[in-house]
């Protein structure tokens, strides 16, 4: 007998009046809490079982892929597994159940969790402090560059209104920019696909408050005259800022702070193993070099009598505190003081792994992009094809002339296969780009399987292009009007018959 439909019952379209469980009291009229305007007439959901509504949303979760089930090999985003260990941690009641206002005296275990953790960034970045206050990347980019102009607003330098922004740096890098009210200096990449220092020298000048890089940059290719550079806009007055998006591909191995740069932000949940994805919530914290440190973000966290314990650690004999009164501070960026989960999960991170295994880490991600690049390098372009860090570029320019494939249909491909598509057409500067970074948590079998799996798409889109043309036909959605789902997106559940 062939196992049930895996698509019945739909709940939407099935049911019938009566048919749901009664185990708890009805509650109160729908119209005793919500506004008169908010209300229908007539709402035709249909009446299902317990049973059949868990069954249908079971489903759901089946079909839908995530880092627990399949490979994400995402190009610049970095989603690796997040260790079980640190959720256990955050979900401790000593930890979870702490309210944010609670009075400094109650709450000294979860200041020292915030204050470990920002002394371990600081550390392992080369910056004199960080902020924990912003809420994922792209607020930490807005916080560094409110810091800059504080800085300069305090030195009395208003010329400072231009951002530099290599094509090659974080893709949003120009609208924090630009939201900050700074004008944008776009900067192209020389034939190396990196910044060129005479560029650099060309662009910085006396209006130059920021230069925003990323390093290893969005090709997966470190910037080797970053300290020329660095140099460059520090003397025409500007200030250097690494963007921490690919900060898992040097982790341990080197350091901003080291490079030159005056301002950072880290992508918790990318390089600290936080989960993410899905609209939830991230962490971005900021850190900045000794001359910046009084516009940090408030609050704070102050460690009475550090420097007092003879080097002890974590934190034994110091008392906590946050601190409000910094005159020269942005302010704060937002309600709470952090995303305070996601502090435990990444001091969890950063203590099961120790100096020697988080530089493990790094050393494990270069190796494990690289080993991907060179098993497909004969049947794919690589534009940049020399020993790269955490991630690679592909390009499929090449493969669409000959038989029409673009890069996302070799996307698609890899749907059918089981495997997460790569990014694709980004960094936009290389042509039908596939962006590809494994992290240093896929073991060599998985990276194994979605090589075969590649190399197998990149032959048909040769040999036989139309199955890659038409690809996904396993997955639950097989391929869709894209041009009409942008365009006329139809997000509304509808009562058939």
């Amino acid at each position: 007998m062939p196992p049930p439909a895996f698509e019945t019952p739909l709940i939407f379209d099935g049911g019938q009046d009566g048919r749901a469980n009664r185990y708890v009291p009805p509650a109160p009229p729908i119209a005793n809490l919500l506004p008169a305007a908010l209300l229908r007439d007539d709402l035709p959901l249909p009446d299902n079982t317990e049973l059949d509504v868990v069954r249908h949303f079971t489903r759901l979760s089946q079909k839908t892929f995530g880092i627990d089930t399949v490979f994400y090999p995402l190009g610049s985003c970095t989603m690796k597994y997040n260790p079980r260990i640190n959720d256990a941690l955050a979900n401790l009641p000593a930890l979870r159940d702490v309210h944010p206002f609670v009075p400094d005296e109650l709450a000294q275990g979860a200041l020292a969790v915030m204050w470990e953790l920002e002394r371990s960034l600081a550390s392992l970045f080369g910056m004199a402090a960080f902020s924990l206050n912003p809420a994922a990347g792209a607020h930490a980019e807005l916080t560094a560059l409110l810091i800059a102009k504080a800085y300069f607003k305090k030195k009395g330098d208003a010329r400072r209104t231009t951002v530099i922004v290599p094509d090659t740096a974080h893709g949003t890098n120009p609208a924090s920019a630009a939201m900050v009210g700074y004008n944008v200096v776009s900067l192209k990449s020389d034939e190396r696909g990196r910044v060129s220092v005479d560029a650099i020298r060309a662009a910085a000048g006396p209006d130059t408050a920021v230069c925003m890089m990323t390093n290893p940059n969005t090709l997966g290719l470190f910037e080797d005259h970053i300290h020329e550079i660095a140099a460059a806009v520090h003397a025409a007055g500007g200030l250097m800022y690494y963007d921490g998006a690919n900060a898992n591909a040097l982790m341990g191995n080197s350091r901003p702070g080291d490079m030159g740069f005056d301002l950072m932000h880290l992508n918790l949940h990318k390089t600290f193993s936080i989960p993410h994805g899905g609209g939830g919530a991230g962490a971005g914290p900021v850190g900045v070099a000794a001359h910046l440190v009084p516009f940090l973000p408030t609050p704070v966290v102050r460690a009475d009598g550090y420097g007092e314990t003879d080097g002890r650690w974590p934190s034994d004999g110091l008392t906590f505190s946050l601190d409000f009164e910094r005159p020269d501070a942005i302010g704060t960026m937002r309600s709470f003081w952090s995303n305070f989960a996601h502090m435990v999960r990444a001091l969890a991170y950063c203590y099961a792994n120790g100096t020697a295994g988080l530089t493990r880490v790094s050393q494990l991600a270069v190796l494990n992009a690289n080993y991907i690049r060179a098993s497909i390098r004969d049947l794919i372009d690589i534009p940049y094809d020399e020993i790269n860090r955490h991630e690679f570029v592909a390009s499929a320019q090449s493969i669409k002339r000959e038989s029409g494939v673009r890069a996302l249909d070799i996307g698609k491909a890899l749907l059918d296969r089981g495997y997460h598509a790569p990014t694709v057409y980004f960094p936009l500067l290389v042509p039908e780009c596939i962006m590809i970074e494994p992290t240093e948590t896929e073991s060599k079998e998985t990276l194994d399987g979605f090589i075969a799996a590649l190399r197998d798409i990149l032959i048909a889109a040769r040999e036989n292009p139309q199955s890659v043309l038409d690809a996904p036909v396993n997955t639950p959605v097989s391929r869709v009007d894209e041009t009409r789902a942008a365009r006329q997106p139809d997000l509304r559940w509808h009562k058939k018959g």
